[in-house]
């Protein structure tokens, strides 16, 4: 796989004499203390400005600082009116905007579209401090207040935007937001390389309508320049290339090597690594959008495209047509290395909100501020998930030492610490340092997932680095506990018994979090989830090593309800499967169609698009009334008596009236039958003792 450029290997912007801010300005106030008369680039957020390396715009800010800009944000903006965006002054190279952390309209509606009574992001959790589809707004407001001031999006509301896409919100499929937003680029996923590159190019003058070869940017243009050959990724009967086997690649991929020349980004100096065979300049055209906008499977065929194209070492350009002219999308950026990831997360960050918001607290700060990120990506693939489409499935691991001295930071100045972190972890607690065993067959690989449908033969899963890591924290001074919170594969886990003992006996709090998602092989397959059998077997373990270590722990599963490729009959499967295995779940997940998920094409169009494009119009199962969807989500709570009327008419309406009563093996219990008022009590008669006998015994087996 190619090179690029050491993240921190450029000269320094001139402003770094001013050194590193306590924190980031968000106000003019602050600029003045600290002697600036304007910032180079100003960041909009959505969320409030906590100075934490896991809040994207203080990760972006502090990059961007420790090349020598100076950076200020405004978080939260009044989006009414441009005032509140011109707080600052106009930045001297260009608005970074995003809507935050999360995605606005999943921040502010449920998957019912019902409006969320809180925000984790927002001083003491209170709501609607941002706007629906605030990057749009944002840009909208930044352009008011500053008039030619380049607008430069990123986060994952912009990411999983950037060409055509199916809105759940609107339940229609809208523009690439580079045309709403009428932005000058799009940086997506994690930007750190791009947008280190833009702003030390747009310093030393380059226009940006110039910079068209950054790896992770999108942008919109007339037309091709000359020198591109295009294939024509538009036809759902011509695949471009075919689709990625079980375990390997298709061998006519394994000799591609990264793109070559501005396409690919690589800055001078570097190239692929020896015997890579350097791809020359070719871009696929997707199906315009209006294309995608009123023919399913054409739409189908742009998302199918779209994620074969997601692996640095082979994705090409992407090109969309939106009328007459095109989005443009560059092959997703390098990963970085575990030393770049290093620095990145020790710049000097305060590890707590601004001070501007005095003791108010910050939800989502709380749940963090005792954790460490250690790893970043997934190659788990899970069809429902945005993660892939977002980092990427190239695992990039930071080393012991950095954890370590987090982890000190943490004990050392992290208000309210006892002792215990909270989270070693990252999009998947165990997958640090793991990937596929030879850079080469990584570099030309489409398979969207590595363990789905089963576990690929060139992956590494090898636990004992982690392990090691595990016992290096345990043992640092001031350490009392090391707990893993984050979401936990389990099928992979079961290739390491040693780990799956050690995570059981030493790093569970009690509770351990995991995801089956579903019990039945047809939803399980839409998913790209493993059988429920492998979960069986890890809840065994489980079970086994937290008996061994004498503590009383409980297994957590999570399922989703109503997703694509679910039945009602599944549904009333996995119901009874929770029954039979005594899981009463007290919170459950409608599944929710975000932008660019393989499962969001699902629901939209009823086709799988990492499979054949059917010509007989065949179509998954989709759950898209909110009738259906509160039965499944019924289902999952089969033991609230509040939904029993609901559960029975569904369960007769499916000719599974059989499941209804009081029995061991049914879902349900019957409907008490009707007590009439009987006679006035002076005229009341008794009943005959028989009778009396019956009603205690029944009254027994309701209670």
């Amino acid at each position: 796989m190619a090179t690029a450029p050491d993240l921190f290997s450029y000269r320094k912007h001139w402003a770094h004499k001013f050194g590193p801010a306590p924190e980031l300005p968000m106000s003019r106030a602050e600029m003045d203390l600290l002697g600036w008369d304007s910032c180079d680039v100003v960041l909009i957020t959505g969320d409030a400005y906590v100075d934490h390396p896991s809040f994207g715009m203080a990760l972006v800010g502090r990059l961007l600082e420790a090349q020598g800009f100076r950076v200020g944000i405004i978080a939260q903006p009044d989006w009414t009116s441009a005032v509140a965006f011109a707080a600052l002054g106009p930045p001297r190279l260009f608005f970074g905007i995003t809507a935050g952390n999360m995605d606005s309209m999943v921040n502010r509606y449920t998957a019912d579209r019902r409006r969320r009574s809180d925000d984790a992001y927002s001083p003491d959790g209170v709501p609607d401090r941002r706007p629906d589809r605030a990057v749009l707004v944002y840009a909208q407001r930044a352009r008011e207040a500053c008039p030619g001031v380049p607008i430069v999006l990123g986060g994952i509301e912009a990411s999983l935007r950037r060409i055509a896409h199916y809105d759940y919100w609107s339940d229609q499929v809208r523009r690439s937001i580079l045309l709403d937003a009428k932005a000058d680029l799009l940086l997506f996923g994690n930007a750190e390389r791009a947008v280190v590159a833009l702003a030390h190019r747009l310093a030393r003058g380059e226009p940006i309508a110039a910079i068209r070869d950054l790896r992770g940017s999108a942008f919109v243009c007339r037309a091709v320049p000359p020198g591109w050959r295009e294939l024509d990724a538009s036809d759902p009967e011509r695949p471009p290339h075919p689709l990625p086997s079980a375990d390997h690649p298709p061998a006519s991929s394994v000799a591609a090597g990264p793109a070559s020349g501005d396409a690919a980004g690589l800055q001078p100096g570097s190239g692929p690594t020896a015997g890579a065979v350097v791809r020359d300049r070719t871009l696929l055209r997707l199906p315009s959008y209006e294309q995608v906008r009123v023919d399913p499977r054409r739409y189908a065929q742009a998302a199918r495209v779209f994620h074969q194209e997601t692996n640095p070492g082979n994705a090409r350009v992407l090109v969309q047509p939106h009328g007459e002219r095109l989005v443009w999308v560059n092959p997703p950026p390098w990963p970085l290395t575990t030393a770049e990831l290093d620095r990145v997360y020790e710049l000097p960050y305060r590890r707590r909100p601004h001070a501007a918001y005095g003791d108010a607290r910050i939800p989502a700060w709380e749940m963090i501020r005792h954790s460490v990120s250690i790893l970043r990506g997934c190659f788990g693939g899970c069809s429902f998930c945005s993660i892939t489409s977002h980092e990427g499935r190239i695992i990039q691991s930071r080393s012991p030492a950095s954890v370590l001295r987090e982890m000190a930071e943490i004990r050392d100045h992290t208000p309210g610490f006892t002792g215990v972190i909270s989270d070693l972890g990252g999009p998947t607690a165990n997958m640090w340092r793991l990937g596929c065993r030879d850079r080469r067959i990584e570099a030309a690989c489409r398979r969207p997932s590595c363990l789905w449908p089963r576990l690929c033969s060139n992956l590494n899963t090898d636990h004992g680095p982690l392990l090691a890591l595990y016992r290096q924290a345990r043992a640092l001074p001031g350490i009392k506990r090391v707990l893993i919170a984050s979401g936990l594969r389990y099928d992979l886990a079961l290739r390491a018994p040693d780990y799956v003992r050690e995570l059981v006996q030493q790093h569970v709090g009690g509770y351990l979090k995991v995801a089956p998602e579903h019990s039945e092989a047809g939803p399980l397959a839409a998913m790209r989830k493993p059988g429920i059998e492998q979960f069986d077997a890890f809840r065994a373990r489980f079970e086994h090593w937290s008996r061994a270590a004498g503590k009383e722990q409980y297994l957590i599963p999570y399922f989703i309800a109503a997703h694509p490729g679910t039945t009602d009959a599944d549904m009333v499967a996995l119901a009874l499967w929770l029954k039979r295995n005594r899981f009463r779940p007290d919170q459950v997940q409608g599944f929710l169609p975000t932008p660019l998920a393989v499962a969001t094409v699902m629901y939209h169009t009823g086709i799988d698009p990492l499979r054949p494009i059917p010509r007989d119009g065949t179509r998954l199962p989709v759950v898209r009334g909110q009738r259906q969807r509160r039965l499944h989500k019924a289902l999952l709570r089969w033991h609230d008596p509040a939904n029993w009327p609901l559960l029975r008419n569904a369960l007769r309406a499916l000719g599974r009236a059989d499941l209804i009563g009081n029995g061991k093996h049914q879902l349900v219990p019957a409907a008490p039958a009707r007590r009439s008022h009987g006679p006035p009590a002076a005229v009341r008669t008794a009943a005959p003792a028989a009778v009396v006998d019956r009603r205690r015994r029944s009254a027994g087996r309701r209670r």
